[in-house]
């Protein structure tokens, strides 16, 4: 493919922003979001995401539209006219009901639908069930443009693989798969990724191939990950250590390696409930998949009453107890907050009226605040060291620096839900 291109990347979050300063490097790309906070941030050579170093964000952004490659931050649909291939990298949540919520795609769609042009090529990246794209978003934008899908227009699908946090495995070396609606457009969309993604790419017969490969990796994590943390409830009875136990386990060369846990984030906690309902509605009863989430989103409230039965062992009074979360964010290392579990920690706590202070480095006070309505503590200084129990949550290398012991009161107990420290260190650990 020539670098003639011009792409616009829609939203740009954790998928969007690492992909469209990658495409910057060789090509003509505008990065459209609606978030004015957001797109001020950027603008100004900063991730609060931290997916993408403020110097390499800095390189590619320009300040208007006359360039051949680069980066232009914007929010004002008429700078996306001139692009002739639309990537949409917008979130698709679910509801509290586990529904799938595509407000999101279909804002994006009829957004793109009105800057379409003959020839334009849309290729959608977020997380959806099998026959979204073509069932869903190409209706919406034949409609919004007046285009016909395959004649005027055509579109793609190239499942995100974004993992927040991971400064490893970074968008361009993480195998891409691609998908078009015409075979003379899926080579296109192949070309067009295989020119920044160094991990190669791999061409699925069709979108919904492509769309069915993305659900089902992280409902396959999903499942594993259940059956661990089913293990851990069970061998927490039989008085065994669960990590001893997947230890000695892991030394067979074909034993599969999860560890228990917390399930949360906007792919693994979300992506099996979008599977789900997909094949409730082809009339199908998904009892694995969805047996998998059940037994993972119970995990929250079963470590704080666990908690709580060793905080009554030890004589604690539990009805104004004070209890410190160490960690809110979705996993390690990371300041991505959406969809964490740790607050069903916190809620459960809640239920016995016990105090709970919530410490992480990484999470912004003002997200937390928002979002789960905490004040957040983000400095070590600001810890108590009188705590009835300590629940080390989230694996922060921070956490690693602090003397836990120190925080407890003299009663006090330890879950350490990621098993981060030495078993002789805690009470208690998944």
């Amino acid at each position: 493919m020539k670098y003639k291109d011009k792409i616009t990347i829609i939203g740009l979050g954790y998928v969007g922003l690492p992909l469209a300063v990658e495409f910057a490097k060789k090509y003509h790309v505008v990065g459209f979001d609606i978030n004015e906070e957001r797109i001020s941030e950027l603008k100004s050579g900063t991730d609060k995401t931290l997916e993408v170093e403020d110097d390499h964000l800095k390189e590619v952004l320009v300040d208007d539209l006359s360039y051949d490659k680069g980066l232009f931050i914007t929010s004002d649909i008429d700078d996306l006219s001139s692009s002739n291939i639309y990537v949409v990298t917008v979130p698709t949540p679910t509801d509290d009901l586990h529904k799938p919520i595509l407000t999101p795609l279909v804002k994006a769609s009829e957004t793109v639908g009105s800057v379409l042009n003959e020839g334009d090529i849309v290729i959608y990246e977020s997380t959806v069930y099998p026959g979204v794209t073509e069932d869903v978003c190409v209706p919406i934008l034949e409609k919004v443009s007046g285009l016909r899908f395959n004649e005027n227009f055509f579109a793609g699908y190239s499942p995100e693989r974004i993992n927040p946090g991971d400064k490893k495995h970074t968008v361009t070396k993480i195998l891409k798969v691609t998908s078009g609606s015409t075979p003379e457009i899926a080579k296109k969309i192949d070309d067009l990724y295989k020119s920044v993604i160094t991990a190669g790419t791999h061409l699925a017969p069709s979108i919904k191939v492509a769309e069915a490969a993305k659900v089902i990796e992280n409902s396959q994590r999903d499942i594993n990950i259940a059956f661990v943390n089913e293990l851990s409830k069970i061998f927490r009875l039989l008085d065994i250590d669960t990590k001893a136990v997947l230890e000695a386990a892991g030394t067979k060369w074909n034993f599969i390696k999860f560890t228990p846990g917390l399930v949360g984030g906007h792919c693994i906690g979300v992506d099996p409930y979008y599977l789900a309902q997909k094949a409730i509605e082809s009339g199908y009863n998904p009892e694995i998949i969805l047996a998998g989430r059940k037994m993972n989103d119970s995990m929250g409230s079963y470590v704080a009453q666990e908690t709580v039965k060793m905080m009554i062992s030890n004589g604690a009074t539990i009805k104004g107890a004070n209890a410190l979360v160490l960690g809110i964010t979705f996993k390690e290392n990371c300041p991505d907050i959406r969809n964490s579990r740790v607050i069903d920690i916190i809620r459960e706590f809640e239920t016995y009226h016990v105090n709970v202070d919530v410490y992480d480095p990484w999470a912004s006070k003002e997200e937390v605040k928002h979002e789960y309505g905490l004040d957040l503590l983000t400095s070590k200084e600001q810890l108590g060291d009188n705590y009835d129990a300590v629940i080390l949550a989230v694996s922060h290398k921070e956490f690693l620096e602090l003397n836990i012991q120190e925080l407890k009161s003299e009663i006090g107990v330890i879950f350490d839900v990621k098993s981060l420290l030495p078993k002789e260190q805690v009470d208690a650990r998944l």
